[in-house]
């Protein structure tokens, strides 16, 4: 059984190193056409779940890249919960995803850009600092928030580059 790290004690050494493996996994899912994001869940300093956005190959639209990689990390951890883990993601979660972030008992999100639309961590609302939820999330914005945020401009702007069907 392994050994969990109380989720006060943060090292904060290695978050940009988890971040640019996220960043790798958004890239896969952009050569899928899906929105570059991407998602790392780790435990005592070791990734247990990967992730990228895949609802639209995946024709499911719960495949948030946190989704995923939450889900791989159950299966890894054979279990549910996933106390003292960080999930490290290249965009600030959505609505869906914070439940299931909470539900999960990750201890800590970091995430890079900002999602002005949707985010629900920072942008549209302050979701994990609630009183109702029964656990509270650590989370910190804006790691490598530039090549995150440029990572998705640049997705963005082949998808409009690109010529209609005019069939």
């Amino acid at each position: 059984m392994r050994q969990i790290r109380p989720a006060a004690i943060i090292d904060r050494s290695r978050d940009r190193d988890f971040m640019r493996e996220a960043l790798t996994l958004a890239a896969q899912g952009a050569t899928l056409g899906e929105v570059p994001v991407g998602a790392v869940l780790v435990q005592d300093g070791e990734i247990i779940g990967r992730g990228f956005n895949c609802p639209i190959s995946g024709h499911d639209p719960s495949a948030h890249a946190e989704m995923v990689a939450i889900r791989a990390a159950a299966l890894a951890a054979s279990n549910y919960r996933l106390p003292g883990s960080t999930l490290y993601v290249t965009l600030e979660p959505c609505s869906m995803c914070a439940g299931l972030i909470v539900h999960s008992r990750i201890a800590r999100v970091v995430y890079g850009a900002l999602e002005p639309k949707a985010g629900i961590v920072q942008s549209q609302g302050q979701f994990f600092t609630q009183g109702f939820l029964n656990h509270r999330v650590l989370f910190e914005g804006g790691v490598l928030a530039e090549e995150c945020g440029a990572v998705l401009s640049e997705f963005f702007k082949a998808r409009r580059a690109r010529p209609t069907d005019q069939t």
